[in-house]
């Protein structure tokens, strides 16, 4: 993962059947402790990109001593949507976010 404006992160997202589906994601615009923008395309395993992707605003603001994560999706085509779907991003995203919910917890007992 390459964290800056025109860097990228490269991955596979892997079901519990063992299915691969990639996807990369590419950092337009950072903010630092505040917001960053991104393209994020599925791809196969050599890193070449099934356009269109989904354009990613993921902005941090305090609200009463809490950081508050919003995030907006922007998909051009509905039928990028309803892959994304079909792929398992509703299941995928929700146990992310669980996750992240789980790991600033133990941070913030330290």
């Amino acid at each position: 993962m390459n964290f800056e404006v025109g860097g990228k992160r490269f991955y596979a997202m892997v079901s519990p059947e063992g299915m691969e589906r990639w996807s990369i994601q590419q950092y337009t615009s950072i903010t630092p402790k505040t917001n960053f923008k991104m393209l994020n395309v599925f791809a196969d395993e050599n890193e070449n990109l099934e356009l269109p992707g989904s354009d990613w605003d993921l902005t941090f603001s305090e609200q009463n001593g809490t950081t508050k994560l919003s995030i907006s999706i922007y998909n051009e085509l509905l039928e990028r949507l309803a892959q994304m779907i079909e792929t398992g991003f509703e299941e995928g995203f929700t146990m992310t976010l669980k996750s992240l919910d789980e790991l600033l917890a133990t941070l913030s007992h330290k």
